[in-house]
């Protein structure tokens, strides 16, 4: 486990297309796998509406017509999930040698920031035996999915702030059928992604052991990544 002395990146960012995002990851893993001695890195942002697919979810759990909406088939684990605006999205870019190469260990492990987060609002994040997330009086208030290479991680969670709920009735969230999905602005109205971050980020460095330091970009990391816009 690290001791809080090691260093990991921090990319904040605002509204970024799926693409953009997913791309970023790729080349970030990629970069990590070239040169193993880069920074570990945290990128938090929000996606416009967009649905994606685990490698092998089931394409029975989308309700709408392909076409209809924007969807992806990514390589993660998990079944179908949406993403949009009042969703904080985390993607950490991990060596898990760094901490602990297990897989389990690390899906706890994201499931326990998202804990520590609405912690700090008096809320009681629970796990349910069997399934990956985390839920609030029985509504599942963040999903994860992640695809490790080389025990470099990419994907990570998504923690419902205030989203349209609207787009979840398009689909089975997660594939869990009779689980409702709710956001913290049920419990804490006016709640913003705003407010929600420099939580996230405070309890993935207790986490992880880690001290974020924030950049706008990467290449004087060694990485040619273009964060545009």
């Amino acid at each position: 486990m690290a001791d809080g002395s090691r260093v990991c990146d921090l990319i904040d960012r605002g509204l970024v297309p799926y693409k953009m995002a997913w791309d970023w990851q790729k080349q970030w893993v990629n970069d990590r796998k070239q040169s193993p001695n880069l920074p570990d890195l945290l990128c938090l942002l929000e996606h416009p509406s967009v649905y994606t697919l685990g490698q092998a979810s089931d394409i029975n759990f989308v309700r709408f017509e392909p076409g209809e909406y924007e969807l992806h088939r990514i390589e993660r684990g998990g079944e179908v999930t949406y993403h949009t605006p009042g969703q904080l999205v985390g993607y950490p870019i991990l060596n898990l040698q760094h901490y602990r190469p297990d897989l389990h260990w690390y899906l706890r492990q994201l499931e326990e920031v998202v804990i520590r987060t609405v912690a700090h609002y008096g809320l009681s994040g629970v796990r349910v035996e069997g399934l990956t997330g985390v839920w609030i009086d029985g509504f599942k208030v963040a999903a994860i999915g992640i695809k490790v290479s080389r025990w470099i991680t990419m994907h990570g969670f998504a923690l419902n702030v205030c989203p349209d709920m609207e787009g979840f009735e398009r689909i089975v969230p997660c594939g869990i059928v009779g689980r409702p999905v709710g956001s913290l602005v049920q419990w804490i109205p006016g709640i913003t992604v705003a407010q929600v971050r420099p939580i996230v980020m405070r309890a993935f460095e207790q986490v992880f052991g880690v001290r974020l330091t924030l950049t706008d970009a990467m290449m004087d990391r060694g990485t040619q990544t273009n964060l545009q816009p």
